[in-house]
């Protein structure tokens, strides 16, 4: 038999489809900006991962994460993060394969599934 408790605080509300809108076409604009600045100055001061050394992305560009966050839907923020540091490995590992004068295969694709 288990012990059963009643938690003393009220459920959390499930977000609702009015509190998940699309960001529109100038919010996308603004958000994009904020990005580009924010990795410019990253660029400037040597710094990939933004996660992964935040407290370095801080000191060198806290103004310009900050206004990346304000800009930017959270799991954006989070993505495009991400996506700089998977972009960065993906050209140095072609640098390093076009070094060692590998082949470029064309492999098909197998046809979609339907």
């Amino acid at each position: 038999m288990g012990w059963f408790f009643r938690s003393a605080e009220p459920p959390a509300a499930k977000p609702t489809s009015a509190d998940c809108i699309a960001p529109n076409r100038s919010q996308r604009v603004r958000c994009w900006e904020a990005r580009d600045a924010f990795f410019k100055c990253l660029d400037a001061n040597g710094v990939i991962d933004s996660m992964k050394y935040k407290d370095l992305a801080t000191e060198k560009c806290g103004k310009e994460d900050i206004e990346f966050g304000k800009e930017c839907v959270a799991s954006w923020v989070d993505y495009f993060k991400k996506r700089r540091v998977m972009e960065y490995k993906k050209e140095q590992m072609l640098k390093g394969l076009a070094k060692e004068d590998a082949v470029k295969m064309d492999v098909p694709l197998p046809p979609p599934k339907g």
